[in-house]
Order: structure tokens, then sequence, then C-alpha cells
């Protein structure tokens, strides 16, 4: 199995293979919060599992993290991942989603697929989906690690939904960070233990794509306001190539009413 700090690396490793993983890049203290929140946001939202072949029978999931408190924030900007997902896709790249996925005893392995096979375009294609999942605790073969087939994200066509594929397992420790491309072939792990193992998959599309979850209506806009600039972007809220995403050409963040970092340039004004 690959392991890589450097981004240039990583990347390139993820442009090979379709994946590669970040060996205990999130500070302890981060994996401590997170982990505390998620049970809070279980117990308050009471949490169940939707009991469908893909989200798993015995696997809790919550989504729009970014919604439920500040923690969270710090997941899609930080300093040790974002770099290589902006050399995957770009950085005109955005949050598509940001979800827990906690695996409990009992579930049985979710089926192959690839994050993007619902975009509607011939493979391969380059990166149009970035995805990583953080280790809030080890992740094992024996536990429910996340399946991978290395080099299928170059393959012209998705998994076949339900089909067993011989697949290796993306073991890691907890604090450390399992990135792929979006046309990987891929799927969480069956959970033969007693324990739960706990995962946040913070999932990224590039610019021009559409994002799994509404970030422009699924945030209060008071919670926006507060967000670091960067974060904003991130969330759709500037443009692509200094074009897409415009409202009479001025970006969404523009009009916050936060601590930018000035207006942002028009592609036609720049070209001039």
């Amino acid at each position: 199995m690959t392991h890589s700090h450097d981004p240039d690396r990583a990347a390139a490793e993820v442009a090979d293979q379709g994946w590669t993983i970040l060996p205990d890049v999130i500070e302890p203290g981060l994996v401590a919060e997170l982990t505390t929140d998620l049970a809070r946001l279980e117990k308050e939202l009471d949490a169940t599992p939707a009991g469908n072949s893909f989200e798993g029978a015995n696997t809790i999931r919550i989504y729009n993290l970014l919604a439920r408190s500040e923690v969270w924030w710090q997941v899609p900007i930080h300093p040790a991942v974002l770099p290589v997902v902006e050399r995957v896709l770009d950085r005109g790249c955005l949050v598509s989603s940001l979800s827990s996925i906690n695996i409990g005893p009992g579930e049985t392995a979710q089926p192959i697929h690839a994050d993007d096979q619902l975009i509607p375009i011939p493979k391969p294609h380059p990166p149009t989906v970035c995805n990583t999942m953080w280790a809030l605790t080890d992740f094992t073969e024996e536990n429910g690690a996340t399946r991978l087939i290395g080099g299928t994200h170059l393959a012209d066509a998705s998994p076949e939904y339900g089909r067993d594929y011989e697949s290796d397992f993306a073991g890691m420790e907890k604090g450390s960070v399992l990135i792929w491309h979006g046309s990987l072939w891929h799927g969480g792990g069956a959970n033969r233990t007693s324990d739960r193992r706990v995962g946040i998959a913070m999932n990224y599309c590039a610019g021009y794509i559409r994002q799994q979850e509404n970030q422009q209506l699924g945030i209060r806009r008071e919670m926006v306001v507060r967000m670091p600039h960067r974060l904003q972007e991130l969330l759709g809220l500037g443009l692509y190539n200094g074009l897409i995403g415009h409202i009479d050409k001025r970006a969404p963040i523009d009009d916050l009413g936060s601590d930018g970092e000035g207006a942002t340039r028009m592609l036609w004004d720049v070209v001039g």
C-alpha cells in the first residue's frame, strides 16, 4: 500500500493507481473534537441506519456536517489534505459533501461502486470528483476498511452494482486520510469485529460539477458569513475560472458582508 506526505507525490499516486494514504496527518486534538461532536450529533439526532444496500443495515451516517457545528469547518480546508485535492482537481474545486460513516459490528460489505458513476460522461475522463476518508478509528481489514481496486479509475466503465470484485483494503491508523479519484472502484468493508469503524467522508468535486449536498441552501447564512474565506469559496460562493457561478457579474462571496479578500474580478475584465 502506498503512503505519502508530499502533496505532489500524493497527487501523482492518485493519478497513477487511483488512491493514496496520508498517514497520521490529522492532529490528535482534532480527531478527539470530531469524535466527541459526532457522538453528540448521533445522540441528538437519534441517528439510525438507513437499511438499504448502499448506506448499510448497521451503519450510522450523519449528513451536512458543515451546518452542524463549527468544529467541522476545519475539515475541508485542512492544510495536509486540501493541497492534494487541489492538485487532483484544481484550486477551483468545491466541497461536494461532508458526512460521517460509522460502520457497526455485523455490517456487510458495501457494493463496489465509483463515486462519479452518476455523471453521464464517457470514461475514462479527467477527475471530476476527488474524495477523502478521515480515519477517526483505526481502519483494518476486519473492521470494515475501505476496499479498493487499483487502476480502475482508468477503466472505460463503472462497476456493475452488486457484483463481487476482488479488491484490496486500505488499512490505516486513526488520524490518517485516504484520498481517491472519483472514478476508482471501491466500497466500504464488512465489519467482523465487536467495535465500530468510524470515518469522515470529506468529498470534493470540480468547480464545474454539481455538488452532492446543496451547500448554498443547506447552511444558514449567519454561519456562512463567519466561515474562513477559503471555505466560503469551497462551498461554491466564488467563481470558477473567473466566470462560472456569478450573479450579475459578481461572485456571491462579495455580497456576504464578511471579511473577504476584495471583490472578485470576472474573466471578461481580466482579458480586457
